[in-house]
């Protein structure tokens, strides 16, 4: 596997990340229990450096708040090209009652979608439609 540590489209792309992966986070979490997830068309993401491109800056960007982290990147899906970053630092005590929190309103918000319930779906910080959208907009403007 290519190294993309010095590769400029890497930095320039980790460097855009950095603020989304920070507001990533539930607040008051204390930059704990973010995750991030872009689900691209799969020649959007080979046009960015291909789906290890962008895993690899999701690690730069990550690395730089401090994040302990796993990734996932993987071509080809029902939803083209997805690349995944997640915080998976042990969480202090004092910050686990607002992640838990936020994971459950996560899970809420995903189970009023799957069920069909009525009414209006729960807003929900930080879709992945929403996260794609960010994701875009930095980038290019990254690449500007």
């Amino acid at each position: 596997m290519a190294s993309y540590a010095k590769d400029a489209r890497c930095t320039a792309m980790a460097e855009a990340l950095v603020p989304l992966l920070r507001r990533s986070c539930p607040e008051g979490a204390g930059g704990y229990g973010g995750s991030y997830q872009v689900n691209l068309d799969d020649e959007e993401a080979i046009g960015l450096g291909g789906v290890e491109l962008i895993r690899a800056a999701m690690r730069k960007a990550a690395r730089t708040l401090g994040w302990k982290i796993t990734t996932i990147g993987m071509i080809g899906t029902r939803h083209g090209t997805m690349a995944v970053v997640q915080d998976t630092r042990e969480v202090p005590e004092e910050h686990k009652a607002v992640i838990n929190d936020a994971m459950n309103e996560r899970m809420r918000a995903a189970l009023h979608k799957a069920w069909g319930e009525p009414g209006p779906a729960i807003v929900q910080r930080g879709s992945v439609a929403l996260m794609t959208q960010e994701f875009r907009a930095a980038v290019a403007q990254a690449s500007a």
